[in-house]
């Protein structure tokens, strides 16, 4: 009995060039945000493992390249919720690895500083990880309509992660490392990506049935909120791992660790491998654990501080 397997129409495939596009807005944008960081930073306003504060948000929003690169991530969210609109989640949230090549790419242009074997080794262990875990998940999936209460399951499971992830940051703030910024940024941004999908899919329905539901569905209305949340405590973690680590580092959790909580809620909570063989467990939770170990090898490389040309 053969295994489901995601078949594209040409309104689909478009999503992938889509989502290529958007990866390179990524992978730019990450590289002058973190240039303006390192910029604040330089001059003694950032820098440290406590965070962020207000001050160092406002010197951010003056500095050009944090701009532009702010512009770029804005645009590279725009291209992913147009994939994702377009083609199945499973299918263009693995392309976001394309930007961790970019990334590291760039980054070792702008430093001038040649791309060593262990960063190699760990750039490959995220590639292979990711194109492993998602295309395994592609071909031994299906999706399946999201009923309420397994969206209730998932809005819960975020609020748990938010409420862990803001009582850590909280507590032990000033002796957290980078790799706890990396790491919480990719969870929220996973649980965004997946509720935008669910908010796409579920306003489609409310246009469908003319505005009937726009008032009565709450659940809506409080995934929005939680995608919000999730997306404001994201962003902030983003920033603060810029500030200790290079943009390889942070685009590394952004494109592994995001597909993977992705589609792991899409196996777990939303039962999409259901008639997948017993052995996809096993090389689900290999390929998840090669890929995360990819960024974490590249959390021990040094940070660079160069950008393309903008202060």
């Amino acid at each position: 009995m053969g295994h489901p397997v995601i078949s594209l129409t040409p309104a689909q495939a478009f999503g992938i060039p889509v989502a290529l596009v958007g990866a390179v807005f990524l992978a730019i944008g990450s590289q002058l945000q973190q240039h303006g960081v390192a910029v604040v930073g330089a001059r003694g306003q950032a820098g440290h493992r406590g965070g962020l504060h207000v001050r160092e948000l406002v010197s951010l929003a003056r500095r050009p390249s944090w701009l532009l690169g702010t512009l770029l991530l804005g645009l590279a969210i725009i291209f992913q919720l147009f994939s994702l609109y377009l083609a199945p989640l499973t299918v263009v949230q693995p392309l976001g690895a394309v930007a961790l090549v970019i990334t590291v790419l760039v980054n070792a242009r702008v430093t001038r500083e040649p791309l060593d074997p262990p960063s190699l080794r760990a750039v490959l262990l995220c590639v292979v990880g990711v194109g492993v875990f998602v295309g395994l998940a592609a071909m031994t999936t299906t999706t399946v309509p999201i009923e309420d209460t397994q969206l209730v399951i998932v809005v819960a499971i975020l609020i748990v992660v938010l409420a862990i992830l803001g009582a850590g940051f909280a507590v032990a703030r000033r002796s957290l490392p980078r790799l706890f910024y990396v790491v919480g940024a990719g969870i929220l941004f996973g649980f965004v990506a997946t509720l935008a999908k669910v908010l796409i899919t579920r306003v489609q329905t409310i246009v469908q049935t003319g505005f009937h539901l726009v008032f009565a569905d709450w659940l809506t209305v409080v995934c929005f909120v939680g995608l919000v949340a999730a997306a404001l405590l994201g962003s902030y973690f983003v920033q603060t791992a810029y500030s200790t680590g290079s943009p390889s580092v942070v685009v590394a959790g952004l494109t592994v660790i995001d597909p993977l909580v992705g589609v792991t809620i899409g196996i777990v909570v939303l039962g999409e491998a259901a008639t997948a063989p017993w052995w996809a467990g096993i090389v689900f939770a290999l390929a998840g654990l090669v890929a995360v170990s990819g960024v974490y090898r590249l959390s021990l490389r040094g940070p660079g501080t160069h950008a393309l040309g903008v202060r």
